[in-house]
């Protein structure tokens, strides 16, 4: 027991910080909705991401074939995961670069004061798909980590109880600070590029891509606090 233990914590980190990915996309698409759908998006979204992912933990045998070469072209083989990979990866950029678009050009026009209702349906559809990408990653790595299914199960499980906490308090913070709005779009187009390099074998290690966004986060934060600073010494 004690001997799973170790495996089990560190597959619950992993998960939890690959689960950041969901959170902020989940959080910036809930952002679009009245308040009173907002929680509804982010317990359905992420209720069907743990659902996908024990789904996908059945059959270990089908995703373990995901990892086999379909098809080569240009010399690059090309698997089911990587085909997944990819597709989402390019929706993922998609929609960032849309919504940063709409941050940035569509903000001071006229469109903008008229703001537009998200339709949850359409939404939560969104939010499936990326669940989907994400799941397959998720598990692909969680089965190269452990060996005992029932770890596999249980950090799962222990995941998604920390993002349902995570989630409102993350989204609710994103909404407030819009200059992190971005900063969060822009980490979720990194994660897009990586998706989609990934899918072509070319892995770009993650800590990379955290460590530079954290690092942009604690900027953001220093600026924030400093002009906070300057509006309140103003006579």
């Amino acid at each position: 027991m004690i001997d799973a233990l170790i495996p089990l914590i560190s597959l619950i980190a992993l998960e939890v910080i690959l689960g950041i990915d969901n959170i902020i996309f989940i959080s910036i698409l809930a952002d679009k909705l009245p308040e009173s759908q907002r929680n509804k998006l982010r317990y359905w979204g992420i209720g069907l991401a743990m659902v996908m992912r024990l789904a996908l933990l059945g059959f270990i045998s089908w995703i373990l074939k995901l990892d086999k070469t379909l098809f080569s072209l240009f010399e690059i083989d090309f698997t089911g995961k990587g085909i997944i990979l990819i597709l989402g990866g390019l929706f993922l950029i998609y929609k960032s670069t849309k919504e940063i678009y709409h941050k940035t050009e569509i903000a001071n026009s006229h469109e903008a004061e008229l703001p537009k209702k998200g339709n949850f349906s359409k939404l939560l559809g969104e939010v499936i798909i990326l669940d989907l990408v994400f799941s397959v990653d998720s598990i692909i790595t969680a089965v190269g980590m452990v060996d005992e299914l029932w770890v596999m199960y249980t950090a799962v499980i222990v995941t998604v109880i920390i993002m349902l906490f995570a989630s409102k308090p993350i989204s609710e913070f994103i909404s407030k600070h819009p200059s992190f709005k971005v900063l969060a779009l822009c980490f979720l187009m990194m994660i897009g590029v990586s998706l989609i390099a990934e899918g072509f074998h070319f892995e770009i290690p993650k800590g990379y891509i955290y460590f530079s966004m954290a690092f942009a986060f604690l900027v953001d934060i220093i600026q924030m606090k400093t002009t906070t600073k300057k509006h309140v010494n103003l006579p």
